[in-house]
């Protein structure tokens, strides 16, 4: 039973950094995929990075280049370091898991977090 577990989000003023974390536990298996996902208010989940078993990382064209994926297999954590964030990165971020690449498109995971909030003002 795999399980996501999710932390990090905060308030932060625009400008600002935060760093999210996702424990993960349960996997039988190191191939696994991993991603992140947000959703705000009134809108649509969206898909914001996603990383590979190779290490491959893809973002949304909305965080290339503040946003940062990467996973610590040792410790069984997923990161996302953002920086620069603006008032429209306000939302809830959610870890996602899957054993074949997440596309960040149709959004479709296995398993997935409970979610951590992130305000930017």
């Amino acid at each position: 039973h795999v399980q996501l577990v999710e932390s990090g989000g905060g308030s932060v003023q625009a400008g600002g950094s935060l760093r999210l974390s996702c424990t993960h536990s349960g996997y039988t298996s190191s191939r696994h995929c991993m991603g992140w996902f947000r959703q705000a208010p009134g809108k649509e989940r969206e898909g914001v990075a996603a990383i590979d078993s190779t290490g491959s990382a893809n973002y949304a064209d909305s965080v290339k280049g503040r946003f940062t994926i990467s996973e610590d297999n040792a410790r069984n954590t997923l990161a996302l370091q953002m920086n620069s964030l603006k008032p429209e990165d306000t939302a809830m971020y959610y870890c996602a898991a899957d054993s074949d690449p997440i596309n960040l498109v149709s959004g479709r995971a296995t398993y997935w977090g409970q979610g951590t909030q992130v305000t930017v003002s």
